[in-house]
């Protein structure tokens, strides 16, 4: 009884926690670049004084789901869709190097390169800042090249390249802030090289929406009976305590 109480109010916590994260998963299916949140559930033994029975379910960092999502062209001229393993480094609110996949790309009117958030899209030598231009093209490997205002289309010249790193989705775990970042502070990824890229067209979210509402009804059946285990319990305990009262 004792290890049946413990199970089933642990995981009842763990089951909304769970819910959390497949909530947050359906509401950024049309997010751009976003990567699925995982789950993961497992049963720890309590440690310490007390019954040996007693055992906590809980919810473990399960990572993200890194495989890409469904490309979709758009041509507009700032929009980048990665290619696999491959993230755009950008700049984070303390100023450190982190990473996305989201390519929907903006010009401020100063000529920064952000991303829709308006975090600074960092190059080779830091964020990445394009001069005055009537035409901007981004090339499969990176490289930002323009056509200066007033000049023909033959005065096409580099300004700079985008800063993509080769990762895999074990080697980066993601924050708070929907950013990734090195497992290993360390050890952070290489720039990588060759096509990396395709401009003019967007990756979108990952998540499987009716995966991903089968998987909410399940957990919400899962909860209904934890805590219908939870009643059972306590029907049981006052059962046996009216008994011995009785003897």
């Amino acid at each position: 009884m004792d290890r049946a109480l413990y199970i089933a109010m642990t995981g009842a916590s763990a089951t909304m926690k769970a819910q959390e994260a497949v909530s947050h998963n359906i509401a950024n299916v049309g997010t751009v670049g976003f990567k699925a949140e995982l789950l993961k559930q497992e049963a720890r033994k309590v440690e310490g004084p007390g019954f040996e029975t007693r055992f906590n379910a809980l919810v473990a960092d399960g990572g993200f789901d890194a495989s890409a999502g469904p490309i979709s062209t758009t041509g507009n001229d700032l929009d980048i869709a990665l290619v696999e393993d491959r993230w755009l480094a950008v700049q984070d609110a303390q100023g450190n190097e982190a990473y996305t996949r989201a390519g929907d790309l903006e010009l401020t009117p100063l000529g920064q390169l952000v991303t829709r958030s308006g975090l600074p899209v960092l190059g080779e030598n830091g964020p990445v800042a394009v001069p005055p231009h009537q035409k901007l093209t981004i090339g499969g490997d990176g490289t930002l090249s323009i056509v200066p205002q007033g000049q023909g289309p033959e005065t096409l010249a580099q300004v700079g390249r985008l800063k993509i790193v080769a990762a895999t989705g074990d080697e980066l775990a993601r924050g708070p802030d929907v950013l990734f970042r090195a497992r290993d502070p360390q050890a952070p990824p290489a720039p990588a090289a060759g096509g990396v890229l395709v401009a003019g067209a967007l990756e979108g979210s990952n998540v499987n929406a009716a995966e991903a509402l089968v998987q909410m009804i399940s957990l919400s059946r899962q909860f209904e009976m934890q805590v219908k285990v939870l009643r059972t319990a306590d029907e049981n305990a006052r059962a046996a305590s009216s008994l011995l009262r009785m003897g």
